[in-house]
């Protein structure tokens, strides 16, 4: 039997849970949601902004690196990870509560508990057994990492949810994987001074990323010291004395201090009562929504990494503000999932938007390409050796710029605005015009005349 009854029950609160929430609620609509962890989500708690932080920290080291070249004399610098772990989780304690305080100051009820599905219009407190009555459910409970093969010793490796708590810093460590969050944690390890392997099964990191991209990032990678094993997967991993012996399917092994997955994040769906609820999800146990987050069940919504579209936390923002627009705002309206700009907060760091060039070449009748790659002036003095790599993608037909990519220092933050001309459908000439800010780097996305291809 039902004890209460609510307009919207979110099952998650992550930042795209959250904002779906609070929009629903300013439109009057009568909200409850349950979070069985720590407000702020995968992004806030233990993603992309402790991530983000920790990558600040490597960049101090090489800065100290750096100074050197400008004059600078630094001596009897130490690093503490205890001290960063601390104020790390000081800064995200204090971003959980300002979730909590905007939401409920919103007028939504929240909930410590794992909520489930009981049927298409009611969900049930774990913690309490009571089934709420509600009018639409909204699933938005993320996704979390994946533990991959069941290999001998696999329970001896860690994922990027327990790196951000390890009592010590690992002065050794090998990272499986290719993706965003591999490449990130083999960069700020190599950068806080630990000797590091990055393992991958594929010829090349960051899968779908463009070619030219990926192979700069390799490079500058290995000029840092990060030692690549392309082409390998992990085979065994056994506890000696002193730390862990990792075997790898070409036979050859590597004794480190901590070994972390990083394969990729499987949707939060397992026990949710979703499927007994009529609610359809694909073979990797996401959500499948339609272009309003409407689930097969019409009562029911999914919004953000439990989906699988686009898996970035901006994404599950505005697919949570869409819906409740949608829903409970009589404002209609879907968010489009092309042409979104992403960064890899790698070292260098990566960042991107539009299509790749082998991507425009099978779209495209004709594609013309510019490209660039320099020393940045900071290296001039500093001696780094490291180089900045930017590409612009044209659909000839039309001179519409359809991708940009940039790696090196500050690429997150070009990107941002970068996106902006190519979602306004900006053409060459458009840049071509643009009269250059100098001396920066973000000047060669518009000085680069001489075509490429």
């Amino acid at each position: 039997m039902s004890s209460k009854q609510v307009d919207l029950f979110v099952i998650g609160g992550g930042s795209g849970g959250v904002r779906a929430a609070r929009i629903a609620a300013q439109h009057g609509a009568k909200v409850m949601m349950a979070e069985e962890y720590r407000m702020g989500g995968t992004c806030v708690i233990r993603g992309c902004v402790p991530k983000k932080l920790f990558v600040h920290a490597g960049r101090y080291a090489h800065d100290l690196e750096d100074m050197a070249g400008f004059g600078w004399r630094v001596s009897g610098v130490e690093f503490d990870w205890l001290t960063l772990i601390a104020n790390k989780d000081k800064e995200i304690a204090r971003l959980e509560g300002l979730y909590r305080k905007n939401a409920e100051a919103a007028g939504v009820e929240i909930v410590a508990s794992r909520a489930v599905v009981a049927g298409p219009t009611t969900v049930r407190i774990v913690a309490t057994g009571a089934e709420i009555e509600a009018r639409h459910i909204l699933v938005a409970t993320g996704a979390k990492p994946a533990s991959g093969p069941d290999i001998p010793g696999r329970e001896l490796a860690i994922t990027s949810n327990e790196a951000f708590h390890l009592p010590r810093f690992p002065e050794r460590v090998l990272v499986q994987g290719a993706g965003y969050i591999a490449v990130e944690f083999a960069g700020l390890f190599r950068a806080l001074g630990a000797l590091t392997h990055l393992v991958f099964r594929g010829a090349q990191i960051l899968r779908g990323f463009d070619d030219e991209v990926r192979a700069h990032l390799a490079s500058e990678m290995v000029k840092q010291g990060i030692h690549l094993h392309a082409g390998a997967t992990l085979a065994k991993i056994e506890a000696i004395a002193g730390g862990k012996k990792v075997t790898l399917s070409d036979g050859s092994a590597v004794e480190v201090d901590e070994v972390m997955l990083a394969i990729g994040r499987s949707p939060n769906t397992e026990g949710l009562g979703l499927e007994a609820a009529g609610v359809k999800l694909d073979a990797a146990g996401a959500v499948e929504v339609d272009a309003a987050s409407r689930s097969s069940v019409p009562s029911i919504y999914a919004v953000g990494d439990v989906t699988d579209r686009v898996n970035l936390t901006p994404v599950a923002i505005r697919e949570g503000h869409a819906f409740a627009d949608t829903v409970f705002g009589g404002k209609p309206w879907s968010v489009d999932h092309s042409g979104i700009a992403s960064a890899v907060f790698s070292e260098p760091e990566i960042g991107t938007v539009g299509l790749t060039e082998a991507g425009a070449r099978a779209v495209c009748p004709k594609v013309d390409v510019y490209k660039t790659t320099f020393r940045p002036l900071k290296a001039t003095l500093s001696g780094r050796d490291t180089r900045v790599f930017m590409k612009l993608v044209v659909d000839a037909t039309d001179e519409r710029v359809v991708g940009c990519h940039i790696v090196g220092e500050g690429a997150s933050e070009m990107i941002q605005l970068a996106a902006v001309a190519i979602g306004m459908g900006a053409r060459k000439s458009d840049f071509d015009r643009t009269v250059a800010v100098h001396p920066t780097a973000a000047e060669e996305l518009v000085t680069m005349r001489t075509k490429a291809s």
